[in-house]
């Protein structure tokens, strides 16, 4: 499903902290004068570009450290995960948060031997999604350093407010598992909803070429989003992942990997170890 937002629609998902500190502003004035600044230049925004987001739902299954991504009427997309591996860690990985297909994973329900046990909400099923915003907010102000840069810091919030905003819209509709909930936006920036939304290069997912997957599930192209040879995204204020309904599902550091892992992973993305090893130098 391919969605487009106004810039008013997304504009009050905005995390303003984010964009504070890619200013480098500390002092309250200063964020105040800011946000006036930018909350003009939204305004003028409106109605020349949009947003953009194209997301699916999926049945899916956990095979080890693996998540299976069930395509109607095609191939099976296997999707690679990294677990912690430091000492003191919990060992986490995201595959931990969907349902095994042989339930002896350890955030499965207990079988009372009445048939499936439907208790586990949402584990059966992921979203895979990607948002971004019409090119020209990265193109139309090269003239002007200032504006170039105010034009990209508020691309890249509206491409995260997208994804916020299209969360809440498949919590409470498209997936509905959470049909009830009534948070406000500040609750949704501290995450108080139920499931995690892991974005590709983000600590939970820092393999950035894991958008090559995602892209076979969703082609990203539908919304002018194209990858360069690392699974970078152009335009770059643009976000991808998963979506996750597990009730324990959370949000977690990778860390540090060792070789063993490096080449394991290797092995299940079907790559050339020297090849993984460029995608994961942060973690090695």
């Amino acid at each position: 499903m391919t969605l487009t937002y106004d810039i008013s629609d997304v504009a009050p998902y905005i995390n303003w902290a984010y964009f504070y500190f890619a200013w480098q502003v500390r002092e309250k004035a200063e964020q105040e004068r800011l946000r006036g600044e930018a909350a003009q230049w939204l305004e003028d925004f409106e109605g020349k570009y949009r947003t953009h987001a194209v997301f699916q739902l999926y049945d899916a299954h956990s095979e080890e450290d693996d998540i299976v991504v069930q395509q109607p009427g095609a191939a099976s997309v296997r999707i690679p995960c990294l677990r912690q591996q430091q000492m003191g860690s919990e060992y986490l990985c995201l595959s931990d948060f969907i349902e095994p297909a042989t339930r002896s994973h350890p955030l499965s329900p207990s079988s009372n031997g009445e048939g499936d046990n439907k208790s586990f909400l949402g584990g059966e099923r992921m979203g895979v999604f990607v948002t971004s915003v019409d090119c020209g907010l990265e193109q139309d102000f090269d003239a002007d350093p200032y504006a170039k840069m105010m034009a990209q810091l508020l691309a890249d919030r509206l491409a995260e407010a997208t994804a916020e905003r299209l969360h809440e819209q498949v919590r409470k509709e498209f997936w509905g598992y959470a049909a009830d909930e009534q948070l406000s936006i500040r609750e949704m920036q501290l995450e108080h909803f139920q499931g995690i939304r892991p974005a590709v290069g983000y600590p939970s997912l820092p393999d950035a070429s894991v958008n090559f997957i995602l892209d076979q599930l969703l082609d990203f192209s539908q919304i002018g989003v194209s990858l360069t040879e690392s699974g970078a995204m152009r335009p770059h204020a643009s976000v991808s992942g998963m979506m996750m309904a597990h009730p324990e599902a959370r949000y977690f550091a990778v860390g540090k990997i060792g070789d063993d892992q490096l080449r394991d992973y290797a092995q299940r993305r079907n790559l050339p170890l020297r090849i993984v090893r460029k995608f994961l130098s942060a973690n090695l």
